[in-house]
């Protein structure tokens, strides 16, 4: 069968949640050293590794059909693409990251206004500058290479602009937030004309449906126990489940066998209430995705 598809998988910090996400929904995805063209098991698709960075301008000329990039980039390169789906992940959270403007602990910058006529370091260039154009207020924007948050301590900048998901690194370097200038996540990107085409569009909304499921199952388990009929309607008033959970009748027993799937952060706290009025056996397992 001949490719469908050309994606592009994000090099770099996001590369392996990635690569573990595509594994989750059903793809293998093989990186083989320094070659930027990873095997998968798809005989229909063709990945290229490709720096976020520069993954919406790959796809806007259609040197990709599709990839995966932060919302942040799209923006930065003003790039004219089909947004799929949002697909919240990251390397540390599963929740959207920040760009924020930090500046030293000790820095007399309260609010953006303050910083007219001040340097400011980042790699989100374009963005930084439009943004603070809009609001009239004079700065310089400097590209950074990389330790972003070094620039400060070095006396090299007055303020940075940087991605965060926790802010540590940030705290770590003496720095503190003063604003948010956007709140970014990952994004499956297509190009106009490949979405157009049947077989391409078919191809990248099975990506984006099962990619999205394997997203869900990351945040969800599924429970099953054994539970005597008389303390069964208790026990289903405690399940926070999807839809009602399957219950069946164990063989030449008063008992019943309970099937659902719950949020795993509620485990934790479910399960000793599920002990207390009367459930046994429980097994919890991993899903790789809900659909």
């Amino acid at each position: 069968m001949s490719k469908i598809l050309k994606l592009g998988i994000p090099k770099g910090s996001l590369q392996k949640a990635t690569i573990d996400l595509f594994r989750r929904a059903g793809w293998g995805i093989n990186v083989n050293g320094r070659s930027y063209f990873p095997d998968i098991n798809d005989n229909t698709i063709e990945c290229a590794l490709c720096r976020a960075q520069e993954m919406s301008v790959n796809v806007e000329n259609a040197t990709l059909d599709a990839g995966l990039t932060g919302q942040d980039w799209i923006a930065e390169n003003m790039s004219d693409v089909h947004v799929v789906t949002d697909l919240v992940y990251s390397k540390v959270t599963t929740r959207p990251a920040r760009w924020v403007l930090a500046v030293g602990h000790d820095s007399p910058v309260k609010k953006l206004e303050d910083l007219k006529g001040k340097k400011i370091s980042t790699e989100l260039v374009g963005y930084t500058k439009r943004y603070f154009e809009k609001l009239k207020i004079d700065v310089k924007v400097e590209f950074s290479w990389g330790a972003t948050e070094a620039k400060i301590v070095s006396g090299l900048s007055d303020a940075i602009v940087e991605i965060t998901e926790t802010e540590s690194t940030i705290k770590a370097h003496g720095l503190r937030v003063i604003h948010e200038l956007m709140q970014t996540n990952t994004q499956l990107i297509a190009n106009h004309e490949s979405y157009k085409d049947p077989e391409k569009k078919k191809k990248i909304d099975q990506v984006a449906l099962l990619l999205k499921g394997a997203l869900r199952g990351t945040k969800l388990v599924g429970l099953k126990m054994n539970v005597p009929e008389n303390c069964m309607e208790k026990i289903v008033s405690l399940l926070p489940s999807l839809n009602a959970p399957t219950v069946a009748a164990l063989y030449n027993s008063s008992w019943l066998s309970v099937e659902t799937v719950v949020a795993s952060e509620a485990v934790r706290a479910l399960i000793p209430e599920l002990l207390n009025n009367g459930a046994q056996g429980i097994i919890e397992y991993p899903l790789n995705k809900v659909v």
